[in-house]
Parts: C-alpha cells; sequence; structure tokens
C-alpha cells in the first residue's frame, strides 16, 4: 500500500470567505493530503503537523467526512501528526468495489489498511460519533496499536438493546437498498450549491451553515450544471450498517482494551435529543459505568456545552479537554 500526496481541491461554490476572495484555502497547518492505496482505489486523508511526531488518526461520523475536524485539530497541541481520514465510499476515498458491502468491521479494517500504509505500530485514535464506534471496536480488537481513544459524542460500540426488534430488518433493507442502487440506471442528482447546502442542513439539524459548507467542499464535486455528491449512493442510514452487540459482550470487548480512554459527551448532544432509533440515556450510562468500572483511573468522561456537532460548531469547549488528555498521563478533572 503507497502513500502519495495531492493538491488541494480547486476552488469551491460553497467555499467560505476568509479574507482574499472566495477560494478555498488550506486549514492552519494542513501541510498535505494524502491518498493510500487499497485493492478497491484508495483511502483519501488529510494530514497536520511533522510526521515524525506521534500519530493520531482522526475517524469523522457517518456520511461525514476529514473536514470533520478542520475547526479542532488547529486548537490542539502541536507535539502530535494528526491524520483525518475519509472512510470508504466517503469525502474523496473510493467506494467499494461493486458487490462488496459496507459493514461496520470493513471500516474496522480500514483503519488497519491507513496503519499499515502509515507504517504506524502505536498511535491514538479520536472519532465522533460512528467514527468512535468504529474507533472502540479497532482498540478492542487491536489494543496493543492503541495509546489513546478519545470518543467524541460516541461509544466504543453500539448496544442491541432497543434494537432486538429491528436488526434482521435492517439488515433486510440494507440489501434491499444496494440491490436497488444496483439496478437502478439514474445518474446522480446534480443540485445548485444553495439547494444542495439547504438540503444537507435539513437532515443534519445539529450542524450550522458554516459547518456545512466545510463538510460539503470535501462531501460534493462541482460539474458544469451544479454540485454532485461524493458519498456511495449504496450507503444509507447508519443502522443498517452497525454491528449491534450485547451487554455480556460489551464488557468483555472493552476488557482487552490497554488504550486510555477520554469520553466526551454535549449537554444536547446525541443521547438528548431523542430521534428516531436514538439509544437512550439508560444505555449511556451503562457504557460509561462500565468503562469506569472496568478502566479505572484509565476512563475520564467529561460534558460539554454544546450539540452532536460541538467539535465544528464550538471546538474551543473542547480543545482543552482532549489537549490535556493527549499531552498528560495524569487524570484529567472529570466534569460529572
Amino acid at each position: 500500500m503507497g502513500e502519495a500526496t495531492c493538491a488541494l481541491p480547486s476552488a469551491h461554490p460553497l467555499a467560505w470567505d476568509r479574507g482574499g476572495g472566495g477560494a478555498r484555502r488550506a486549514p492552519d497547518g494542513l501541510i498535505s493530503e494524502l491518498k493510500l492505496a487499497v485493492p478497491w482505489g484508495h483511502i483519501a486523508a488529510k494530514a497536520w503537523g511533522s510526521h515524525q511526531s506521534p500519530p493520531v488518526l482522526c475517524l469523522h461520523g457517518w456520511l461525514d467526512n476529514a473536514n470533520s475536524f478542520d475547526r479542532i485539530i488547529p486548537l490542539l497541541p502541536k507535539d502530535f501528526y494528526y491524520v483525518a481520514m475519509d472512510f470508504g465510499g466517503h469525502g474523496l476515498s473510493s467506494h467499494y468495489s461493486p458487490g462488496f458491502p459496507y459493514d461496520h468491521q470493513n471500516f474496522v479494517s480500514e483503519v488497519r489498511r491507513v496503519a499499515a500504509a502509515l507504517k504506524w505500530n502505536r498511535f491514538s485514535l479520536l472519532g465522533h460519533s460512528f467514527g468512535g464506534t468504529v474507533g472502540g471496536m479497532f482498540s478492542c480488537i487491536f489494543p496493543e496499536m492503541v495509546d489513546k481513544l478519545v470518543l467524541l459524542e460516541s461509544s466504543p460500540f453500539i448496544l442491541e438493546s432497543n434494537e432486538l426488534e429491528n436488526m434482521l430488518t435492517y439488515k433486510r433493507r440494507a440489501i434491499e437498498h444496494v440491490l436497488q442502487v444496483e439496478a437502478s440506471e439514474k445518474p446522480s442528482h446534480v443540485v445548485s450549491p444553495e439547494e444542495m447546502l439547504q438540503g444537507f442542513l435539513k437532515n443534519n439539524s445539529h450542524v450550522g451553515d458554516e459547518c456545512a459548507k466545510l463538510l460539503l467542499q470535501r462531501g460534493t464535486t462541482q460539474v458544469a450544471t451544479g454540485l454532485l455528491l461524493n458519498r456511495d449512493r449504496r450507503i444509507t442510514r447508519p443502522e443498517y450498517y452497525f454491528n449491534f452487540i450485547s451487554r455480556e459482550l460489551f464488557v468483555h470487548s472493552i476488557r482487552k482494551l490497554q488504550a486510555r480512554v477520554l469520553l466526551i459527551k454535549a449537554t444536547q448532544g446525541y443521547y438528548d435529543v431523542r430521534r428516531e432509533n436514538d439509544a437512550n440515556m439508560e444505555l449511556m450510562l451503562f457504557v460509561t459505568n462500565s468503562l469506569r468500572s472496568i478502566l479505572k483511573e484509565r476512563f475520564q468522561y467529561v460534558q460539554v456545552p454544546g450539540n452532536h456537532y460541538v467539535h465544528m460548531n464550538q471546538p474551543q469547549h473542547m480543545a482543552g479537554v482532549i489537549s490535556s488528555f493527549l499531552l498528560s498521563k495524569e487524570r484529567i478533572r472529570a466534569q460529572l
């Protein structure tokens, strides 16, 4: 598997103006875009800092992309090498080959492929939402490779407790959706930049205009008549692809963790604003209590003001606690 750098995408109609015109600029400290070879194409990533510094791999949420970390990373210590990857079928990464399914474990496999491409034997993980569940599973499967695990509005695994009646239905719908997409000969839908932005905001109530534009810059491609979404149309609702596990298996799995774990929860986050199929607070309490009981001083839990995308909307609310966690081996004060 190889590594290459490539130029930043050209000016995008949703680029924000940071002075000096509307052309897109590299976020502070961004040194390179990476293109890592995989059997189905490439995994795209972006990097900040020196590659000789301790590495931190950043994993975005469902249907997001590496731009998810553009606002938080410039506020974190410069002592680390941050790499934010696009999962397969997201952002600038290749779509999976025809007939090859998107699955939770396959995303975990992508993390291992990136580590191999970058020749990392040990590194830290920073995961938002779905990215945190991928990082959590990876940290239990490859415990010797992970130094620290930061979970932003996330959990190391997704518990089945509220989903037992739905799991077979989810698997059925996932298969049917893929077959429908494969059978469809309809071209991807082209829309105007404003339409794209408004549609994104409608489906992502926690994201403000500026952060939505940031995600769409990497999540869309400009064509003559408007914008196309980059993501693979085979990817649909996240619950169709999750590996739900029992509480017993959750407890067994986290006993394998060697990493120190920081879990940051927003006061108005995923577990507080209920939507269809959201887990309830009791599950989150079980997760945090289990982590605290098993990991003891290796687990830290912090609440910050904000919503599910607080790392983009108000990154300053969590930059300090993440920085302290990455830099220090001592327990930081948990705000319970």
